[in-house]
Parts: structure tokens; C-alpha cells; sequence
């Protein structure tokens, strides 16, 4: 067997090539970083302070933002220090690292958009026993059970990452450590890893979009049966925020990593990562302050006791 250099460092692609385009991309994301920190934040204030906003729904509302917090925090600020450095190296233990809590976040967040479509169903269809069903011991106890089951998710994979070895000088075409990139680099079987993506893509990741989706068949059912059509204009409402901002993590993070050719990244899907890990959360606060009129009022609420202060 031929003599193989086990890696302790890794390197990332990266944005561009262009030295020049770095600061550049350094004051973009920079900026993009503290909106996405201010917005998500705003959001957790409001629902804290504000009582008319204390319900389950804007409970996992404040949940969403703090997962949009956690996992831009957990992507962002690395690959600023990299823009500023221009060095994008990585060692391994940081980027099985980094893996872990980008796995965490985001099994967390798709559960929870799953939760929240159920929360959608029980107000709509079922709203005579809406605080019956959805008390706070229960949402509570679904936000402990989801995340407690995205670490396990995660832990699984990391345990396996660590009995592999790494000797490929091939850069990850990424500009954060990606669970495939990383296989792509290992000198080591890792056809159980790659199964075990598989089988819990399959598994756990068909079974939340199912969950995700199918309560809107319901929902939608419901809607057009109301005879009102204020009121189906304002379930409309509720549930559209909800919608948009599925729609565009599941096209961005399908676009990601659905690629015909994992090896053959070309800069439209660095794009998509983008979209993906930076701008999602970025989009979430506003999605759902611009079309919601309740966290409309309350913001102004909000600035007008700053303003009397």
C-alpha cells in the first residue's frame, strides 16, 4: 500500500480567487452578519417584552430566530476571519466542529417548521381546542424533543468523522466545512458515512417534509371551505409567512445539495450555499415582521415607549 501524509489541515475554496475582491466581501458580509443578529434579535425581544405576543406561535417564532442566530453565528464569523486573513485553512478538529453545530441547526430549524405547520393546523382547523392542544408545557416539550434529537443526529455523524483520515491536498469547494466536501477529502472508507446520509435523508428528512407539508393540504382544505372571506384572508395571512420562509430554505438547501456532480462546484451553487447559510437567516425576521401585522404593531409599540423614554 502506498505511503499516504495523514492532513491536519484543510483548505476551503473559499469565495474568489480575486485578492482584490476580499475586503470587498468582508464589508458585504460583515453587514449582513449584524442585520441578521439585529433582526433575529429584535424578534426575541419583542416576543419577550410585548404580551400580546406571548402565545405558541410567536414562542417558536422567538425559537426560529434563535436558531437563525446560532447557525449564521456558526458559518459567518469563520469565513469573515478567512476573507480578512486570506489564508482559509482549517484544521480538522474545527471543521468536524463546525460540522456538528451546522447539523444541529439545521435538522433543529426543519423540525421546527414542521412544528410550526402543525401549530398552523391546530389554529385553523382545530381552533376550539387550540390552547387545549397547544399549552405551553406541550411546545415547550417540542422544542427540548427536537433539539435533543438534532444532537443525537449530529453526534452520530461526527462519531463516525472521527475514526476517518484525511490525505487528499484537494481543497473543499466550499467557503465552510460541508459534511460531503469533507468525505470527498478522506483517504478512508467512507461508505458508511455516505449510507448513512442516505438512509437518514431518507428517513428522517422525508419524514419532517411530510410533516412540513401535508398539514397544509389540510389547512388550505379548511380555508376554502370558511364562508367569510375575512376570515380566510386572515388564515391566508397567518400561514403565508410560514410558507415563504419554508419555500426558501428547502429550494436553497435542495439547490445546495442535490448536484449532479458533487466534485464539479461551479460558482452558481456557491451561490446557493449562500443563499443557504446567509441569507436564510437574514430573510427569516423579515418575512415575518414585514407580513405580520401583529409584530408590525408591536414594533411600533415598542419604538414609541423608546421614544417617551
Amino acid at each position: 500500500m502506498e505511503n499516504q501524509t495523514i492532513m491536519y489541515m484543510l483548505v476551503l475554496s473559499g469565495l474568489s480567487d480575486h485578492q482584490n475582491h476580499q475586503l470587498p466581501l468582508f464589508l458585504v458580509f460583515l453587514l449582513v452578519y449584524l442585520m441578521t443578529l439585529t433582526g433575529n434579535l429584535l424578534i426575541v425581544l419583542l416576543i419577550c417584552t410585548d404580551s400580546h405576543l406571548q402565545t405558541p406561535m410567536y414562542f417558536f417564532l422567538g425559537t426560529l430566530a434563535c436558531l437563525d442566530m446560532g447557525y449564521s453565528s456558526v458559518t459567518i464569523p469563520r469565513m469573515l476571519f478567512d476573507l480578512y486573513t486570506q489564508k482559509w485553512l482549517i484544521s480538522i478538529q474545527a471543521c468536524i466542529t463546525q460540522i456538528f453545530f451546522i447539523l444541529c441547526f439545521v435538522l433543529s430549524e426543519i423540525s421546527l417548521l414542521a412544528v410550526m405547520s402543525y401549530d398552523r393546523y391546530v389554529a385553523i382547523c382545530r381552533p376550539l381546542h387550540y390552547t387545549q392542544i397547544m399549552h405551553w408545557k406541550t411546545c415547550v416539550l417540542l422544542v427540548l424533543g427536537l433539539v435533543m434529537i438534532s444532537v443525537v443526529h449530529a453526534l452520530v455523524h461526527i462519531i463516525l468523522l472521527l475514526k476517518l483520515t484525511f490525505c487528499s491536498l484537494n481543497p473543499l469547494q466550499s467557503f465552510f466545512c460541508d459534511l460531503p466536501q469533507l468525505l470527498l477529502v478522506s483517504c478512508s472508507d467512507t461508505s458508511i458515512n455516505v449510507l448513512l446520509i442516505l438512509i437518514l435523508a431518507i428517513f428522517l428528512g422525508g419524514g419532517i417534509f411530510a410533516l412540513t407539508f401535508c398539514p397544509y393540504i389540510i389547512i388550505l382544505n379548511t380555508i376554502m371551505k370558511m364562508q367569510s372571506k375575512a376570515m380566510r384572508s386572515k388564515a391566508f395571512s397567518t400561514c403565508s409567512s410560514h410558507l415563504t420562509a419554508v419555500f426558501i430554505f428547502y429550494v436553497t438547501s435542495l439547490f445546495s445539495y442535490f448536484h449532479p456532480n458533487a466534485k464539479d462546484k461551479s460558482a452558481l451553487d456557491k451561490v446557493a450555499f449562500i443563499f443557504y447559510t446567509v441569507l436564510t437567516p437574514l430573510v427569516n425576521p423579515l418575512i415575518y415582521s414585514l407580513r405580520n401585522k401583529i409584530m408590525k404593531i408591536s414594533l411600533k409599540r415598542a419604538i414609541c415607549r423608546l421614544i417617551q423614554i
